[in-house]
């Protein structure tokens, strides 16, 4: 061999041998099933994707037809079942405990200990993540679902101050209807309807109700004067809403608070990114304040990544690499500022994010001290969706028929979360079996 071959394979050698030191060992590939695919979150997901690949791992959307619904989450337990599961999936809330009994699931306490998910996570949250006190799901953001939006001209127009109260919020509704504005925009759809009535719910009775009402499910609270009070307060809000309403969807509601057709809405906090897209800021062309009687307490939605079980260890530490970079500060920052939400994590620096997101990031951490931090039964974070369906449709039932009465509507509520726990009960019997 001639030394100038010689030389040249040396060369060569060397420069795959520093090829190869910079590709990470076991660089693997996760596939997620998602459906953030537009807007702020499509742009969230790419930074998620970027931040994999600097490590060395691939990002594969496991897209199913049809987003969250239904038909993505059958195709996923054919998946699953069939021994064949993806690395992670869009998950939330009590639907985390129903895939671990079947035993699917990852998990991930070697990543929650070393990035102390336990000191950064509300206790109340932190359970949502687990199955059998181990962690096998990361929180992405969170939501508070227990807002007010009110235009500030509206406000102005009727000489009228925020209102923190119920009977000052009918006072501001009155003023408003006065003057020819509609005083609360309301989309006429039953998940909005469950929307604003867990938050009259939480305004007229309290955390504490509110947790023995829908977390506990006790039916004694389902059916007593303090619920009936608030059905018949939240009654009350549908006679300042327009004939419209009927169908439509959050977003147009929200359109009518913006352009001053209406001077209010009940919503979570996703409706800020209407707010914020057509250039209006906060306490300058609008306010973001909780819900009457809510200040002191907060209703959250958080979104999550479920992990499933795999087999190839460098799918595994791909796995592992996306759970823990979900909960990276850089990343929560960067997809809650896109999405409107809040980081769920302790340790993000709030300076980048708007005047309503400060203040909901502040109350997150107060309330999960004075244990006034609650799940949204309405955005299926407190129960089961047959249990969330039963008493939705209720709910909505109750907004819509003016002939059904406050005491109808609770024998409703307990008879249909008795029916709705049936199938639930058997079903675990038989696997049980």
């Amino acid at each position: 061999m001639s030394s100038s071959l010689t030389r040249r394979l040396i060369k060569a050698s060397a420069i795959a041998a520093a090829c190869l030191i910079n590709v990470p060992a076991f660089a693997g590939q996760v596939e997620v099933l998602h459906w953030w695919t537009s807007g702020g979150e499509s742009k969230s997901v790419e930074e998620l994707k970027r931040l994999l690949a600097a490590q060395g791992h691939t990002w594969r959307d496991f897209a199913v037809a049809g987003g969250g619904g239904d038909t993505a989450m059958a195709v996923l337990r054919q998946r699953v079942l069939a021994g064949n599961p993806p690395a992670a999936a869009q998950i939330k809330g009590p639907a985390i405990q129903e895939w671990g009994k079947l035993n699917v699931l990852a998990d991930l306490d070697d990543v929650a200990t070393e990035q102390k998910w336990d000191a950064q996570l509300p206790k109340v949250v932190a359970n949502v993540m687990k199955v059998n006190g181990h962690y096998v799901a990361a929180p992405v953001n969170v939501h508070r679902v227990n807002w007010l939006w009110i235009n500030r001209e509206a406000l102005r127009k009727t000489g009228s101050k925020v209102p923190n109260t119920w009977d000052e919020f009918f006072s501001v509704a009155e003023k408003m209807k006065a003057n020819g504005i509609i005083p609360v925009a309301h989309g006429g759809q039953s998940w909005q309807e469950f929307t604003t009535f867990e938050s009259v719910v939480l305004g007229v009775a309290g955390a504490e109700f509110y947790r023995r009402a829908f977390v506990q499910l006790d039916p004694t609270a389902l059916k007593s004067n303090t619920m009936a009070s608030a059905l018949q307060t939240f009654r009350r809000i549908k006679d300042y809403t327009d004939a419209k309403a009927p169908g439509r969807d959050w977003n147009v509601a929200t359109g009518m608070v913006i352009k001053g057709e209406a001077g209010m809405q009940f919503m979570g906090d996703w409706a800020k990114g209407e707010f914020l897209a057509a250039g209006k800021q906060p306490a300058k062309d609008f306010v973001c304040v909780a819900a009457p009687g809510t200040a002191r307490a907060f209703t959250f939605n958080v979104d999550s990544f479920a992990m499933f079980r795999l087999k190839d260890p460098s799918a595994v530490k791909a796995q592992k690499a996306l759970a823990a970079t979900i909960m990276r500060s850089d990343f929560q920052q960067t997809f809650n500022l896109n999405k409107g939400s809040i980081p769920v994590g302790t340790g993000v620096q709030m300076d980048k994010f708007d005047l309503c997101a400060q203040e909901s990031a502040a109350y997150f951490a107060a309330t999960a001290m004075i244990n006034t931090l609650v799940p949204s039964i309405a955005h299926l974070m407190a129960q089961p969706a047959p249990i969330e369906t039963a008493l939705r449709e209720v709910v909505a039932a109750y907004w819509n028929n003016d002939r059904m009465t406050t005491e109808e509507a609770m024998i409703k509520m307990v008879s249909g979360v008795a029916k709705a726990k049936q199938p639930v009960a058997a079903g675990n019997a038989a696997k049980a079996s």
